[in-house]
């Protein structure tokens, strides 16, 4: 098991620097190369792509609709100028003008590395590299274009490139629009959306102005668009979402050469993802703990062979007094798993795509708002689940574990597709398991006589809600000591209108026990319910044939059993108080 190395000791996990502060690497980060190489063949592919669309648009497509109404737009826009708009149009072009867009390039990447105490090296890379592929791909789009202007009176005069794709829309699609991406994920509080819509308006403004001043076409301001919006998609896919390069090591001034085994009794343990948490949130999150009093926090990053349980173990082992975990509802799940029984209170800060756990305590889902919070409330405590199975190891769950539709669904989420669109990637991926089969399953609830069901989906509950806020199982809570169990089964399109009806209505009527051993003796299909509830402490399940399942949103492969049992008050979480 590879040890885990604390925040500011080492800058990546398997590494290791000397804390004498006068010697410093100049080596490329890892994953330098590799990440090159990708966006360098991905910019292939746009500057093909965006020259193939230019082709088309100049030869084959040239007298198809739209196309053959550019002109009339173009002269609409010609016959509307006031001398008003003139002025204003101007300004708009000179927002995305080669001298404006370096000089507001230049400006901002000083400022991200320049952040006091924490410079933020990726954004800056992310900033700089995605203007430049731009301005790459757009001369070789105008070198293999040759489109002529617009046959109207032109307010600028023409530069000597192609009127395929708009410059100048391009270079502010870039700038602008990564900056947006940078104020959405940088920005705190609600003038983070204002900020962002702000940005995002300048390269529609830019395009406009260059339609009104008759420099372009509307497909060469579109093209426009797409190009600056590509460069970064593929530039910030691999900086941003996939972190394919390795971070620098940290340099937030935490003390260096501490190691977790010379760490005093009583420390706070912060466990984090470092898939899902950066530099900057690693930076907020140590500063709202000191704040609190947490001094010299110890941060220990998860890996691919231990995603928790060994940092959450030896967290405990050394008498932590505190454990924090950044991360998803798997993150979370294993470290609770952990801290189960040990009375060692746990704060939850979501950085994961669902966030179950945290949105269900009424957590907060920005991280260092979610961890304000926890530390400014006081312990309670929390259920959990011990759960197995065949082919599962015995663990626990904090949230939910569910086998048929969901857990499909969850086995067909693409992971970047996660990384890129958050939670609605499972509705996405939804849409292709609808049609997962009908299974049979045996339910034996409390030692109860078992009965059988066929089922599209059991859902086993800790909490009441899933994304997007739709209460699922809307008598679940996470101290009353139950679990929840939804046996979901719609046939038809009716069968599905009901069961949707009855999950955003919130309620339905469990069946008496006694109609349950009524079905169950008789050996009926409990055919006219398409959505049932049931509360129990112990259930047992066993599929007919192998089943999708998953806890907390992981695939745990198939099997033909999940037993599920409630443990109360097994976990000490960190809430908000409820007194305002």
């Amino acid at each position: 098991m590879p040890t885990a190395v604390p925040d500011g000791a080492a800058g990546m996990s398997g590494s290791r620097t000397e804390a004498t502060g006068s010697a410093r690497s100049f080596a490329l980060p890892r994953g330098t190369g590799r990440t090159a190489a990708r966006i360098a063949a991905l910019t292939a592919c746009q500057a093909a792509s965006m020259v193939g669309l230019g082709l088309l648009i100049t030869g084959p497509a040239r007298g198809l609709w739209p196309l053959t109404a550019e002109d009339t737009v173009n002269e609409g826009l010609e016959q509307a100028r006031t001398g008003a708009l003139t002025t204003l149009s101007s300004v708009a072009s000179e927002a995305g003008n080669t001298l404006t867009v370096i000089t507001v390039t230049l400006l901002a990447c000083l400022g991200l590395l320049l952040v006091p105490r924490l410079p933020m090296w990726r954004q800056a890379v992310f900033l700089a590299v995605a203007v430049s592929l731009q301005s790459l791909v757009f001369l070789a789009i105008t070198e293999s274009v040759d489109r002529h202007r617009p046959d109207v009176d032109r307010l600028d005069a023409s530069p000597p490139t192609s009127s395929y794709t708009s410059g100048h829309t391009g270079a502010a699609t870039a700038v602008y629009a990564g900056l947006a991406v940078l104020a959405l994920s940088r920005i705190r509080g609600p003038w983070r959306r204002v900020v962002a819509g702000l940005l995002l308006l300048l390269p529609l403004l830019v395009g406009l102005a260059r339609l009104y001043r008759g420099m372009h076409h509307p497909t060469d301001v579109l093209g426009g668009l797409v190009n600056g919006g590509l460069s970064l998609l593929i530039v910030g896919r691999a900086l941003l979402v996939d972190r394919s390069v390795a971070a620098a090591p940290s340099t937030d001034g935490a003390p260096a050469g501490r190691t977790a085994d010379e760490r005093p009794p009583g420390t706070t343990t912060v466990i984090l993802n470092p898939t899902v948490t950066d530099e900057s949130e690693r930076h907020e999150l140590r500063r709202t703990l000191e704040r609190h009093g947490h001094r010299e926090p110890v941060f220990l990053e998860t890996t691919a062979e231990d995603p928790g349980a060994g940092q959450a173990a030896r967290a405990v082992r050394e008498g932590a007094a505190l454990v924090v975990v950044c991360g998803g509802d798997g993150t979370v799940r294993t470290v609770a798993d952990v801290l189960a029984g040990s009375g060692v209170p746990l704060a939850v800060v979501p950085c994961g795509t669902g966030n179950l756990l945290a949105r269900n305590l009424g957590l907060p889902l920005s991280p260092v708002a979610a961890l304000e919070a926890a530390l400014g409330g006081g312990p309670h405590r929390l259920d959990l689940a011990a759960v197995e199975g065949d082919g599962l190891k015995a663990t626990r769950f904090t949230a939910m574990a569910g086998a048929g539709l969901d857990a499909a669904m969850m086995e067909h989420t693409d992971p970047r597709a996660k990384a890129a669109l958050g939670w609605p990637a499972y509705a996405l991926a939804g849409i292709g398991t609808l049609r997962t089969p009908r299974m049979r399953v045996t339910i034996r609830l409390d030692g109860s006589p078992a009965f059988r069901r066929t089922a599209r989906m059991v859902l086993v509950a800790n909490v009441a809600a899933v994304q997007g806020g739709v209460t699922l199982l809307p008598a679940a809570r996470p101290d009353d000591g139950l679990l929840d169990l939804l046996v979901l089964d719609p046939r038809g399109p009716g069968g599905w209108l009901r069961a949707v009806r009855t999950l955003l209505r919130g309620r339905a009527t469990p069946p008496r026990p006694s109609t349950v051993r009524t079905l169950a003796a008789e050996g009926e299909d409990h055919d006219e319910v398409p959505v049932e509830f049931f509360t129990f402490r112990r259930a047992e399940l066993v599929f007919d044939t192998p089943q999708s399942r998953e806890l907390d949103g992981d695939p745990v492969g198939p099997g033909r059993r999940l037993t599920a049992e409630v443990e109360p008050g097994a976990l000490t979480v960190l809430l908000p108080s409820r007194e305002k």
